[in-house]
């Protein structure tokens, strides 16, 4: 078998049997060599290995037959290469992916334009509009805004559920992590300490005698910076990329998904759900570790 599927349910739903032998059911269908299954975690994620067929075609089928039946709606379901599932190289957006908010929204509510600021974060990631000009146009609207300001609402930051195991796991089994955001430095540190990457980066606000100059300082890090991050990382831990995995939410994550080994869009915009390799809609970040053949039992962190 040189492929591999992967269903998962999410902590609020429970996979059974039933669904499983559907989705094997529905590879044989197509002429695929489906094994047994293999149980990652009871109820929760089960490995269906097959052959002699494309994995997005197998995902295609079992997400269909699992539909079909009421079976799969909502469950995750990652199919690709058994060879090179295992990845040695992570790199992750932050903000609603490895931690649950967006910063500048949440500095936004300091000088009381939390949903306008909030407004522009959205029509960028959903590729709305240019990511440079819409970082350009939220930062000036905290200008005046005191550098404290940052200590007090790092305290509004909560983690993804997975993320800790996700980062943990990885990296006790010798892969490399890095936080790469189009978000600000003053936070992607935080988030490298809190649960230990290996290497984190993103912009950096303008800030003089202790007060936010409603700038950025230049060059900004975008979608190509995101892309750039991953290839460079890769080159200097000499991981070749079908062994990287990246990991985001928006348009501006597009272009690392879419080079990584496999690229999950996490719980995604729609424009970057339809064209990255893979998705996880309902579970958290511990459907990563899943997806590759990480057992419960071997979550750390």
């Amino acid at each position: 078998m040189n492929a591999v599927a992967t269903l998962i349910a999410p902590r609020t739903a429970t996979l059974d049997e039933a669904a499983v032998l559907t989705a094997k059911a529905a590879l044989v269908g197509l002429g695929a060599d489906a094994g047994a299954p293999d149980w990652l975690a009871p109820g929760t994620a089960c490995d269906l290995p097959f052959g002699n067929l494309a994995p997005e075609q197998a995902e295609a089928a079992i997400r269909h037959a699992l539909t079909a039946n009421g079976a799969g709606v909502a469950l995750d379901i990652i199919a690709q290469p058994a060879a090179t599932r295992r990845k040695r190289l992570l790199v992750a957006d932050m903000e609603s992916t490895i931690i649950e908010q967006e910063m500048l929204d949440e500095l936004g509510d300091y000088v009381g334009l939390k949903d306008h600021i909030a407004d522009i974060t959205a029509r960028a990631m959903n590729g709305e509009i240019d990511f440079k000009d819409a970082v350009r146009e939220r930062v000036a609207l905290l200008k005046g805004l005191k550098e404290t300001v940052i200590d007090e609402v790092w305290q509004r930051a909560t983690l993804m559920p997975g993320a800790a195991q996700l980062i943990g796991t990885m990296r006790a089994n010798g892969a490399v992590c890095v936080l790469v955001s189009g978000g600000f430095r003053c936070f992607t540190g935080r988030v490298r300490s809190w649960i230990g990457f290996d290497d984190d980066r993103g912009n950096e606000l303008e800030v003089v005698d202790g007060v936010m100059t409603g700038k950025v300082i230049e060059p900004i890090l975008d979608k190509d910076s995101k892309l750039q991050a991953l290839m460079a990382y890769a080159g200097e831990h000499r991981v070749p990329v079908a062994e990287t995995m990246a990991v985001g939410d928006g348009a501006n994550d597009l272009p690392m998904l879419l080079a990584a080994g496999l690229g999950v869009a996490f719980h995604a915009k729609a424009v970057v759900a339809a064209e990255a390799r893979a998705r996880v809609d309902h579970g958290d970040l511990t459907a990563l570790l899943y997806a590759q053949g990480y057992r419960a039992t071997e979550f750390v962190g």
